[in-house]
């Protein structure tokens, strides 16, 4: 899969989704793991290191007024059926697009009617307005010092370069593995096999960092990396169980494996 998403009000959080921690306090919590040191540190891109300027739910307000269409459904209807329509070969917008039809028809309208709101979506949706998350550009900077770094993204490369040039984030890894398009899509193991080759880094020592428990954290344990879920939310039980949870990226300054 893919997507011009990856945070949390947003589509973000249906290829890159987040459920919470197990961390009750909002502290840091390690499961057992040795391992040699670590050399390198592989992140998730949308929802770990950067999020849009402008929530899904505002998008799609701009769409239906753009479209001259009153609003018959809201975001939580849509991102709750939006998974079902991504896939393989499956474009955003083309998921998009087919996910508005059907909810169009299913609330009795045109489907085409949908796939005009769809249209005006992708239209407002602008894959450079994106921001750093709090304490992303510091913490990269400072793993740099130590680290090999490289992004792997659920993400089509035209869409992922342009969030990480408008963040400023384009020159810190050394590389950028375009999961679903590169190799196969997250949580197999191919993506972040292929970048620990070219960061010259094994399974073993490595860590990589995601909000993601489904696609990130089960990825990273499927190659036998460590994993670093961030932003980890309190009072749950996550599953898979990542090595280490954290309530903000900011706590990596400090890193947990050493």
């Amino acid at each position: 899969m893919s997507a011009d998403d990856h945070t949390s009000d947003d589509e973000s959080a249906l290829t890159d989704d987040s459920t919470s921690d197990d961390s009750a306090s909002g502290d840091r919590v390690a499961a057992d793991r040795t391992s040699g040191e670590v050399d390198a540190v592989l992140f998730d891109l949308d929802g770990t290191l950067v999020e849009y300027e402008r929530s899904t739910e505002r998008l799609l307000d701009l769409a239906f007024e753009s479209a001259g269409v009153e609003p018959f459904f809201d975001v939580t209807e849509y991102l709750d059926r939006f998974g079902d329509h991504l896939g393989p070969g499956v474009s955003i917008v083309e998921g998009r697009a087919n996910c508005f039809a059907e909810i169009a028809e299913g609330h009795g309208r045109d489907p085409d009617l949908g796939r005009r709101v769809a249209d005006a979506f992708a239209a407002e949706r602008d894959q450079s307005r994106v921001e750093c998350l709090p304490g992303a550009v510091e913490v990269v900077d400072a793993l740099a010092d130590d680290h090999a770094l490289g992004v792997v993204t659920n993400g089509p490369p035209e869409m992922q370069t342009t969030k990480l040039e408008a963040a400023g984030l384009a020159d810190r890894f050394e590389t950028v593995v375009f999961a679903g398009h590169d190799a196969a899509a997250k949580p197999d193991p191919e993506p972040f096999e292929v970048a620990l080759t070219e960061l010259d880094s094994a399974a073993d020592r490595a860590v990589h960092v995601g909000n993601s428990l489904s696609s990130d954290v089960a990825g990273a344990h499927a190659a036998g990396l460590q994993s670093v879920w961030v932003p980890a939310e309190a009072d749950a039980e996550p599953d898979p169980a990542p090595h280490y949870s954290l309530p903000s990226l900011a706590e990596l300054r400090e890193v947990p494996w050493r």
